[in-house]
């Protein structure tokens, strides 16, 4: 099974960027459609965006459609997400996983097995 392990968060100054990287300890992701989550201090863990096996489509949460952006690199074994314009509520653990798609519940994780995550904060 895919083995998430993030890495990139840190610190950020509201107005900043920041790009997380995902990659696996175990199988390769580029056999998988591969998406972000993150979850917010006393909140549940939320969906913000997937991308396909091949990187040919990308898909966003409602409220993440403009400062997101997944890619891959199937070659480099990594599923990246920019994150620009950082607010303070993008302050958050954040998650990669494989995930799958549902007409009733749309995108969510594909598998109980979650990395630990990389710690994004933003300061205002």
């Amino acid at each position: 099974q895919v083995q998430p392990v993030e890495s990139g968060g840190g610190l950020v100054q509201a107005g900043g960027s920041v790009r997380l990287s995902c990659t696996s300890s175990g199988r390769t992701l580029s056999n998988y459609a591969m998406g972000w989550f993150r979850q917010a201090p006393g909140k549940e863990r939320e969906f913000v965006a997937a991308i396909s096996w091949s990187g040919g489509s990308t898909y966003y949460a409602d409220s993440m459609k403009d400062r997101f952006t997944i890619s891959r690199d199937n070659n480099a074994n990594t599923v990246d997400l920019q994150v620009s314009s950082l607010k303070p509520e993008d302050t958050a653990v954040y998650y990669c996983n494989t995930v799958l798609h549902t007409e009733a519940t749309g995108w969510g994780a594909a598998s109980d097995y979650w990395g630990q995550g990389t710690q994004v904060t933003v300061s205002s």
